[in-house]
């Protein structure tokens, strides 16, 4: 907790936030000049003249070949050095881990995925094994890493990077972060996997050039990534996002739950594959019932069968119900949809749209994921950037 009682802003953390500035307008609209800088910015070309030495000191911007036109001195164009160093990005789910190097520019140069033997049982120690292959592919390449990313489902306090609870994998009160910077000596960063998610898609994906956005992830779970002002909202019990454990409706009062949200219960892809497996029991045969998956749902559904439209006409009523919430509650400017559900959003976004018409003040807009399961590792890069560069988001009260 900030020992100030009234925030203010120290001297270096002023710097911080002109360096950040810079560092993202260069990133956004590079090559640039620096009196281009200093313009949009508005501050002084010597203050830009000397955090550009600085962030092409530490390998975060680099001089371009091309020269600025002015009356004064010709100076060298500025880019973002986006190849200039290295994330170690890990996704850890209850049937496996994901990862992958990428550079700051969020291309992956190398990922490996490795199914748990016994899923929804993941240990920690694999995960230091899994993490010491991907840094030895990125030592390969003769690049600076700048850190260990680690995206998990639950409940992280990022600060200390301790997975403070996670139902799906059964790691209770485990300090990650500690354990990996004590291993590795690199900077770690620990956190949700859809709070990283969300960063990703602002960055890299679908939520470019958006402040203010919502990632809403339907698999086996629910759960929502929240960003406002450009940087994501955890809630003051670190919660903010666990839409799983919204409630439809009253009936599921006093009914207390954990691990899995009343929400969840309806409207997950688990629950669409169970009702799924009732309405077609009559009709197949053991091993191909426990074989149906959720993109065979959808093409029935895309067939008009009649057993799969009360099905997906339910899940689509629980999911503007939760879109409708969460537009209310955040209005962002875009909502995006993720999980298993992605390969099939085409089908749900126009029936979500028509049930809000009229219901809430503005319909949201909704956009569909392209990064898939690469989402969290992109996040990853966002927040190792915000931790070595003394990276700030800094929002103006008016």
């Amino acid at each position: 907790m900030d020992e100030r009682p009234f925030p203010t802003i120290t001297a270096n953390e002023m710097r911080g936030i002109n360096r950040s500035a810079v560092l993202n307008l260069v990133r956004q609209n590079g090559p640039i000049a620096r009196t281009d800088i200093a313009a949009v910015l508005q501050i002084s070309l010597m203050t830009v003249i000397r955090i550009v030495d600085e962030l092409i000191a530490n390998d975060f911007i680099r001089l371009t070949g091309k020269k600025e036109f002015s009356g004064g001195r010709r100076r060298p164009l500025l880019e973002f050095n986006s190849d200039g160093h290295l994330v170690i990005g890990v996704n850890v789910d209850e049937n496996r881990l994901y990862g992958a190097v990428a550079d700051l520019a969020g291309k992956i140069i190398t990922e490996i995925s490795q199914p748990q033997e016994i899923p929804g049982k993941i240990q920690y120690q694999p995960l230091e094994s899994f993490i010491e292959s991907l840094i030895k592919s990125a030592q390969e390449t003769g690049k600076h890493i700048l850190g260990i990313g680690v995206g998990a489902p639950g409940i992280t306090f990022v600060r200390d990077g301790t997975v403070c609870w996670t139902p799906t994998l059964e790691w209770r009160d485990i300090p990650v972060k500690e354990k990996l910077q004590d291993r590795f000596h690199l900077p770690v960063i620990m956190d949700n996997d859809v709070n990283l998610a969300a960063l990703g898609e602002m960055w890299f994906g679908a939520g470019q050039n958006c402040s203010n956005l919502v990632l809403m992830i339907v698999g086996r779970g629910i759960g929502a990534g929240v960003i406002i002002d450009g940087a994501v909202y955890r809630g003051s019990h670190l919660t903010a996002g666990e839409i799983g454990f919204l409630l439809p409706d009253r009936s599921h009062l006093g009914i207390p739950r954990e691990g899995i949200g009343a929400l969840e219960s309806l409207a997950s892809c688990a629950t669409i594959l169970e009702k799924s497996r009732l309405a077609v029991k009559a009709r197949l045969q053991p091993d191909l019932l426990a074989a149906l998956t959720i993109e065979d749902v959808f093409a029935a559904y895309r067939r008009e069968e009649e057993w799969s439209q009360s099905v997906i006409t339910d899940f689509l009523d629980h999911l503007a119900q939760t879109i409708a919430a969460i537009t209310v509650c955040y209005d962002p400017e875009s909502i995006i949809l993720s999980g298993e559900i992605a390969p099939v959003a085409d089908i749900l976004i126009e029936p979500i749209l028509k049930r809000l018409e009229g219901v809430i003040p503005v319909c949201p807009r909704l956009v569909v994921s392209k990064l898939e399961q690469q989402a969290t590792i992109l996040g990853t890069i966002l927040e190792i950037l915000h931790t070595t560069a003394d990276f700030y988001t800094v929002r103006k009260l008016s």
